[in-house]
């Protein structure tokens, strides 16, 4: 099935109301936004900065939690930056991703010995941190700062294919993509802001990817996917990631018996977190690998100092 030719943004693009989308999505996002922790008035960079790294890849509910006690254990750069990756690690908890755990470590550290203990507000100097790309450095810029930055995740790349180029999904991720969302945002400082979370909101709870809420969004006369009548996706199929059975599964359930444990284990330790031996085994060694876990001089296994 074909679909709608891609067309330039246009910052002038309106709501049948006549008002900007950009203004419309922040009018929009002030009754609809999910209230969030890290959301809140005061929430300083640092927070925010643990949120977004997070938050990849993870569900809001299952972030909650372990974002609290993190916040509550390590509330600053330096205090994170001296836990042991063993603390981290088991802090890090079932969130997935454990590599996450340490770079942010790693980021904690940068921060305290190259800015003083406070996460800085410029972009390039975020992006220096270890383990933070441009999203997550434009997204603490943001809103850790309230700084004007366009942000875009995968939740906002599918608002602007199907709102802008009437595309059903999104096309690998593009430096157009900051253009795309920047023209759109509206022309005061602070509202810019409020766009850059209310266009994620909107990706996160009506421009779903399966089945989208067109009924309830703000702009849908606006949409240019909607107005070319839903045409279908003509790229590659969105591969659909399964965890049972994977690699990502049997790593966390090596680590599980290293958190578990007081002191480094027996080989034999782990032989119970999984059966398949050589899938175990290959586990393992990218565990080392990643620097999740370390053997002793003896043959035992422990999560890292």
């Amino acid at each position: 099935m074909s679909t709608a030719s891609p067309v330039p943004v246009d910052p002038e693009v309106t709501h049948d109301t006549g008002d900007p989308v950009g203004e419309v999505l922040v009018d929009w996002y002030a009754g609809a936004a999910r209230d969030l922790p890290w959301r809140e008035p005061g929430t300083d960079a640092w927070a925010v900065l643990v949120s977004e790294v997070m938050l990849q890849q993870t569900p809001v509910a299952r972030v909650e939690p372990v974002w609290r006690a993190w916040l509550a254990r390590w509330p600053a750069p330096a205090d994170l930056a001296a836990a042991t990756p063993a603390e981290v690690i088991r802090a890090w908890g079932k969130l997935g991703y454990p590599r996450r755990a340490l770079r942010l470590r790693e980021a904690a550290v940068a921060v305290t010995e190259r800015h003083g203990g406070v996460v800085p507000a410029e972009v390039d100097e975020l992006e220096a941190l270890p383990g933070i790309g441009t999203y997550t450095a434009r997204a603490v810029a943001c809103f850790g700062y309230g700084r004007r930055q366009p942000v875009v995740d995968t939740n906002v790349r599918r608002v602007v294919a199907r709102l802008v180029h009437g595309r059903a999904e999104a096309a690998p991720a593009r430096t157009s993509d900051l253009v795309d969302i920047a023209a759109l945002a509206p022309a005061d400082d602070a509202r810019a802001v409020r766009f850059s979370v209310a266009v994620m909101e909107l990706g996160a709870l009506v421009c779903v990817a399966g089945n989208p809420r067109c009924g309830a969004c703000p702009v849908r006369d606006r949409c240019r996917w909607r107005l070319a009548g839903y045409p279908a996706h003509d790229g590659p199929p969105r591969r659909v990631q399964r965890f049972a059975g994977t690699d990502r599964q049997v790593r966390g359930r090596l680590l599980d018996v290293l958190r578990a444990a007081h002191e480094p284990v027996q080989p034999d330790a782990l032989v119970a977190a999984w059966d398949d031996a050589l899938q175990r085994s290959r586990c393992l060694d990218s565990l080392l690998v990643d620097g999740l876990v370390v053997q002793t001089d003896d043959g035992r296994f422990s999560l890292p100092d």
